[in-house]
C-alpha cells in the first residue's frame, strides 16, 4: 500500500504540492492525472524519494520513505518519462545494471533479470545496443528496468508517450498483466488509456488533489447534459419541427446527411435529465419519421477531466485562504498604522499647543515688563 499523508512541498514562497493526502491500495491500478505543472512530477519524485517533502509523510508497504529510504527502494520499481537508457549497454546489460543498483543478491540475479526480459518481450533484443532500438522498445527496457526484482508498487510516469498506435497496445497490455501482482501509478496525458488501465483515478491541480474517484464515476459526475444522437429517415424534413412539439428538447442540430441514403444524423439536446426517447419515439412515428439509430451521448473521461480542472476557481481554496489572511493582516497594519499616526499627531498637537501657551506667556510677561519700565 502507498499512503500519502499531509505532504507538502514548498520552494521558497512557491508551494509545488500543499497538504495532498490519497492511498493507492495493494492490487489496484491508479491513474495519475493533471495539468502541466500542477505537481505531479514533483509528487512521483517525493514517492520515490528523489526529493524529500516539506511537511507530511510518505508510507510505502510501511516503511516511511524519509527514514526507511533502502526498505522503501526495494518496494519500489520507477520509470521516469522519457526512457533515460545508457546507449553504450545492451538491453541485458543494462538490465543487469538495474538490478545491480537494487542490490538483488547475485545468487538471484541472473533468474531475475531473465524473467523480466522474456515478460517484457525484449528476448529478441536482448544483446542490441538500447541505441539501436525503436521508440517502442526502449519504453520496454525502462520498464523492465523498473520491473526487475518483482518490486511491490511501480511508478510509471507517461509509460507511452511518443509511441505509436500499436506500440500503445504493446506497452498498455504489459501494464495491464503487471497489475495482477503489483501495484500500480501511473501518470499520463492520454486520458482513453487511463479509463482502460485504472480502477480509480487521482486528479491534481494546482498543487491540491481535487478528485479521487473511478473513471466511470467521475464522468457520471461530470454529466450535466441530456444528449442523444440520432439517424432518421426523414425525407420531408420534419424531425426538426419536434422541438416545438416537445418542451424539454433544447436544441436539435443536424451533425451530417448521408448523399447515398439521404439519412440525417441529429444530436439532440433536452434541457432537464428526464428520458426523452419515448417522446421522440411517438412524435417520428406521427410524422413518419423512421429512426434507425438512438443511443445517449455518454461523457469520457477527458470532458470529466476538463470539467474539473476548469471549474476551480483562478486560486486553489488554500490560496484563497491565505490571500485572505493576508488581506486581513495588511487591514489591521494599516489600521495601527493610523492609529500610530494618529497618537503622533495628536502628541505633535499637544506639543504644539504647549509650545503656544509658553510663547503666549512669555510675551504677556514681556509686555508687562515694558509697562512697568514705561511708569517709572
Amino acid at each position: 500500500m502507498l499512503q500519502v499523508k499531509n505532504v507538502t512541498k514548498k520552494y521558497g514562497n512557491f508551494y509545488a504540492v500543499r497538504n495532498i493526502n490519497f492511498e493507492v491500495n495493494d492490487g489496484e491500478i491508479v491513474g495519475f492525472l493533471g495539468r502541466n505543472g500542477a505537481g505531479k512530477t514533483t509528487t512521483m519524485n517525493m514517492i520515490t524519494g528523489f526529493i524529500d517533502p516539506t511537511e507530511g509523510e510518505i508510507i510505502v508497504n510501511g516503511y516511511n520513505v524519509e527514514t526507511k529510504p533502502r526498505k522503501v527502494k526495494k518496494e519500489i520499481g520507477y520509470m521516469p518519462e522519457g526512457t533515460p537508457l545508457y546507449y553504450d549497454l545492451t538491453v541485458k546489460e543494462f538490465i543487469t545494471y538495474m538490478a545491480e543498483l537494487k542490490l538483488i543478491p547475485k545468487k538471484d540475479r541472473k533468474e531475475a533479470i531473465e524473467k523480466v526480459i522474456e515478460s517484457t518481450g525484449l528476448k529478441i533484443v536482448e544483446n542490441s545496443l538500447t541505441r539501436n532500438l525503436s521508440r517502442g522498445y526502449k519504453q520496454r527496457v525502462s520498464l523492465a528496468g523498473a520491473i526487475v526484482g518483482d518490486p511491490k508498487i511501480l511508478i510509471l510516469d507517461e509509460p507511452t508517450v511518443g509511441l505509436d498506435p500499436k506500440q500503445v497496445i504493446e506497452i498498455r497490455e504489459l501494464i495491464r498483466s503487471f497489475g495482477k501482482n503489483h501495484t500500480v501509478f501511473i501518470s499520463s496525458h492520454i486520458l482513453s488509456e487511463i479509463r482502460q488501465i485504472c480502477d480509480k483515478v487521482i486528479i491534481i491541480d494546482k498543487g491540491e488533489i481535487v478528485s479521487v474517484d473511478t473513471p466511470r464515476n467521475l464522468e457520471n459526475k461530470t454529466t450535466d447534459t441530456n444528449i442523444l444522437k440520432i439517424v432518421v429517415d426523414d425525407l420531408s424534413n420534419k424531425f426538426i419541427s419536434l422541438k416545438d412539439e416537445i418542451s424539454e428538447i433544447k436544441e436539435i442540430k443536424l451533425v451530417k446527411e448521408n448523399e447515398e441514403d439521404k439519412t440525417k444524423e441529429y444530436i439532440v439536446e433536452a434541457t432537464t435529465n428526464k428520458d426523452i426517447r419515448k417522446d421522440i419515439f411517438s412524435s417520428c412515428a406521427k410524422n413518419n419519421i423512421t429512426i434507425l439509430e438512438m443511443k445517449k451521448h455518454e461523457a469520457s473521461l477527458e470532458e470529466a477531466f476538463i470539467k474539473i480542472v476548469e471549474d476551480r476557481p483562478e486560486y486553489s481554496k488554500k490560496e484563497i485562504e491565505k490571500i485572505q489572511y493576508e488581506k486581513e493582516l495588511d487591514e489591521l497594519r494599516e489600521e495601527e498604522k493610523y492609529k500610530k499616526e494618529e497618537k503622533e499627531n495628536k502628541k505633535q498637537a499637544k506639543k504644539e499647543e504647549k509650545a503656544r501657551k509658553k510663547a503666549e506667556k512669555e510675551e504677556r510677561k514681556k509686555k508687562e515688563s515694558e509697562n512697568e519700565g514705561g511708569e517709572e
